[in-house]
């Protein structure tokens, strides 16, 4: 297996204390704090991703002359699985300016939907996949196969907040190897009802309210 790993927590930064926020039972109730955290986790690993994207030198006017500048060569396509992932798309917007949507339910027996904001071609193309919490692995590999029906992307990034070892592991055993995993944190516990110890919950629920 090739797939690269990215385990954010082990740096040293900000987002750590983003995550003991995110993660602590007695901060959770403050859903619009739990909101600003999860976004902000998003904005943290969306930078990371660009330091691996690919940029070229572009004259840029300014009021007393020229500066060359990087800037990305190409926007990547943006894909998020809701609607937990709804908050932590909005950090990753607020990073990059093009995006798509693909979501699904919260349930394990979904079907999959596309929806395109804007539509240039896949093929070819740089993919960041957000899901904020990658338990079993299975809903990202059901959102990667949706996506193959808009063409075969070049690289896909799969960002999430906490991912368990076990989803990492099914991730691998069952996508190509052009995929690179980023993760605020990697927790070793996935309970039989698919919850990630220590985990924080529900992130949905968190973040919106129970469902009704």
């Amino acid at each position: 297996m090739n797939t690269s790993v990215h385990n954010l927590s082990q740096q040293e930064s900000i987002l750590n204390s983003f995550m003991a926020e995110i993660r602590d039972k007695n901060i959770q109730s403050d859903r619009l704090r739990f909101r600003r955290n999860m976004e902000r986790a998003g904005e943290i690993i969306a930078y990371e991703i660009s330091k691996t994207l690919d940029y070229i030198s572009r004259p840029i006017t300014t009021p007393l002359g020229i500066s060359n500048c990087q800037v990305l060569e190409e926007q990547p396509v943006l894909a998020t699985i809701l609607r937990a992932g709804l908050v932590m798309h909005q950090g990753f917007l607020n990073v990059f300016d093009s995006a798509y949507r693909l979501h699904h339910g919260d349930s394990d027996s979904f079907e999959v939907k596309v929806e395109y904001l804007a539509s240039p071609e896949i093929d070819g193309k740089t993919v960041i996949l957000c899901d904020p919490m990658l338990a079993t692995g299975s809903s990202m590999v059901l959102a990667y196969k949706a996506l193959l029906k808009r063409g075969l992307p070049k690289h896909i990034h799969i960002a999430t907040v906490i991912a368990s070892e076990a989803g990492i592991n099914f991730v691998q055993e069952n996508l190509p190897d052009n995929i690179t995993i980023w993760a605020a944190a990697i927790d070793s516990e996935l309970t039989p009802r698919a919850y990630i110890v220590p985990g924080l919950g529900d992130a949905g629920d968190l973040a919106y309210g129970e469902k009704v």
